[in-house]
């Protein structure tokens, strides 16, 4: 896809990966529609470096909503009258070692904030973006997801991948699926899952900082290249799939540095009993 003067819908851009990934799009020409809701300080960086050009849309929407996520769309048909790119970067988990047990009297809407944030708001998003993705001659959409939906609560991972978040990102997969059969020809839709990356399960986030250093350290031996990935890392792949994954749908690409096959070691091959 040539990406001059396309328009994209970025989810999670006021921070981290989100950032990144609309830094990246904007550098080949892409017109970003860029949705917050928290984050204050985030934010105000955010329409610091995209909301004086004239060429983005930044708008307040809790994409929880249905409403809200209508009105996302309704306003990128009537100021742009078109969209070919989706990056659904949307998701809250909260991490064990930071929230405790889901029993906590602070935690009584955490699992439904994991399952509305991390799923469903994805699901809103396509089911009120399609048909304009339809009207593309040609459109890209990329579904961030977690490993720890292949994880769960295991291993050190354990410490950082709550049951909500995990039973969530399992089943993004599913979506991922089920819009590439909807979505084709003209639409490819691939997911992106993530392992260990800074700001997102790595360093610069509060659950990382809460874990002592023998926690971090088996959560990254357990990563084949031993250590954590990083946003720019991210946005470069994330590129790739809008841009040149031309023969890729459906598809789901793991990108954790080697976690998910961590932890197990090859033996050295036994000499055999054979004479």
């Amino acid at each position: 896809m040539n990406l001059h003067g396309k328009r994209a819908l970025v989810l999670g851009a006021a921070r981290g990966i989100g950032r990144e990934i609309a830094r990246v799009l904007a550098s080949q020409g892409v017109c970003l529609a860029l949705p917050w809701f928290d984050w204050p300080e985030s934010v105000a960086s955010l329409q610091e470096e995209f909301g004086g050009t004239g060429r983005h849309l930044l708008m307040q929407a809790d994409l929880r909503r249905e409403e809200e996520v209508a009105a996302v769309c309704s306003q990128v048909a009537r100021d742009w009258g078109g969209l070919e790119i989706v990056i659904n970067n949307i998701e809250r988990g909260g991490m064990p070692v930071v929230h405790g047990d889901y029993n906590h009297p602070v935690n009584q809407q955490q699992w439904q904030c994991e399952l509305e944030t991390t799923l469903r708001a994805k699901w809103l998003i396509w089911r009120h973006i399609l048909p304009m993705l339809r009207r593309a001659q040609e459109a890209a959409v990329v579904n961030i997801s977690s490993i720890a939906g292949l994880v769960g609560r295991s291993g050190p991972a354990a410490l950082l991948f709550s049951d909500g978040y995990s039973l969530a990102n399992r089943a993004v997969s599913a979506l991922t699926e089920q819009w590439a059969r909807e979505g084709a020809p003209t639409i490819r839709v691939n997911e992106l899952m993530l392992g260990l990356i800074d700001n997102r399960h790595g360093p610069g986030t509060r659950g990382w900082q809460s874990l002592n250093s023998e926690e971090q350290h088996a959560l990254l031996d357990h990563v084949l290249l031993k250590r954590t990935g990083r946003p720019e890392e991210v946005a470069k792949m994330v590129l790739f799939l809008v841009r040149d994954a031309k023969y890729c749908t459906g598809m789901v690409l793991r990108m954790d540095g080697g976690y998910v096959l961590g932890g197990e070691k090859v033996a050295a091959m036994p000499p055999g009993i054979l004479e």
